[in-house]
């Protein structure tokens, strides 16, 4: 099962609790739990935070639709992100949005600087129509994500890599087939349109090679009987990494439906980092594995009840 859990953004406090089937995907949470908040009256809430999976078209189109203020994190892998990663990064100079003391007191300030822009993207309606709307995006760069980022970025490139490794089909047209769709981009998930490789480059060929042939019945075979063989064909490629370093990392791309004369840009980044202490230390104690403790029943009218 999945729990959903709403906290205040001054302390922690639960507002709002739902319970989820356990195979529900993460992204179509926020609708629902947008609708539940206001459904308990907390209309007059200024704002909500949520990470990545606030980012999708529907969240987005309901938070406009019902003037909600949302901030949230675009993820790595979005287009817009992208496009907003490379803008900042041939801006000259970006304006000081947050300053904090390092950590220790030989480690240097940790300053975030970046702008604010105006995009039109791609949003769904409560009709479930796909429209157009003007959205607000922080870019925002910081020295102290780099390392974080290139981390992410180095596991995420490990994660590519698996699923551009080689996959054995039944027979060479499968495998040919399968090295076209690859060579376009990742295949969609659950009817999404595929998106390219986003850290590599695939180079692929077909080969043919031996898999001995799974036993339809069981037990040990006779020693004297040799082991059947079949002809398999797989897709064996060469996987070359694409350009980018450290100095490139760093980047953090904030979606709001927000307007500037409501909430600065430094008031955004700052409410989507004080989640930190107030919201993820809320959510801890669903994490943690005692919460949820088995309980043995032994007596028919307990179990029934």
């Amino acid at each position: 099962m999945l729990l959903s859990l709403g906290v205040r953004g001054d302390g922690g406090l639960p507002l709002r609790l739902g319970l989820r089937d356990g195979h529900t995907n993460d992204s179509t949470e926020p609708p629902i739990a947008i609708e539940e908040g206001l459904a308990l009256g907390l209309q007059g809430v200024r704002g909500m935070v949520a990470d990545s999976k606030a980012s999708s078209q529907r969240t987005l189109g309901r938070c406009l639709e019902r003037q909600i203020g949302l901030g949230t994190r675009v993820p790595r892998t979005g287009a817009i992100r992208q496009e907003l990663e490379a803008w900042g990064q041939q801006q000259d100079v970006l304006p000081l949005f947050l300053e904090k003391p390092g950590r220790t007191q030989q480690e240097p300030p940790r300053r975030w600087r970046g702008q604010s822009v105006l995009r039109h993207i791609d949003v769904e309606d409560a009709d479930e129509h796909i429209q157009q709307a003007e959205l607000r995006f922080l870019v925002v760069h910081s020295r102290a994500l780099a390392p974080q980022e290139t981390q992410a970025a180095a596991t995420a490139r490990a994660q590519e890599t698996e699923q551009v490794a080689a996959q054995s089909s039944a027979c060479a047209a499968d495998a040919e087939a399968a090295m076209a769709v690859y060579e376009v981009g990742a295949p969609g998930h659950r009817g999404r349109q595929p998106q390219l490789w986003r850290y590599h480059t695939l180079r692929s060929r077909v080969e043919a090679f031996s898999q001995r042939h799974k036993r339809a019945s069981r037990g040990q075979p006779a020693q004297a009987a040799l082991p059947h063989m079949e002809q398999r064909s797989r897709r064996e490629g060469d996987v070359e990494p694409l350009g980018g370093g450290q100095a490139e990392e760093g980047w953090i791309v904030l979606a709001t439906t927000v307007g500037g004369e409501a909430w600065t840009d430094g008031e955004i980044l700052r409410a989507y980092h004080d989640q930190h202490s107030t919201v993820e230390p809320g959510f801890r104690w669903i994490k943690n594995p005692a919460a949820l403790a088995p309980v043995w029943l032994e007596k028919p009218e307990r179990i029934a009840a």
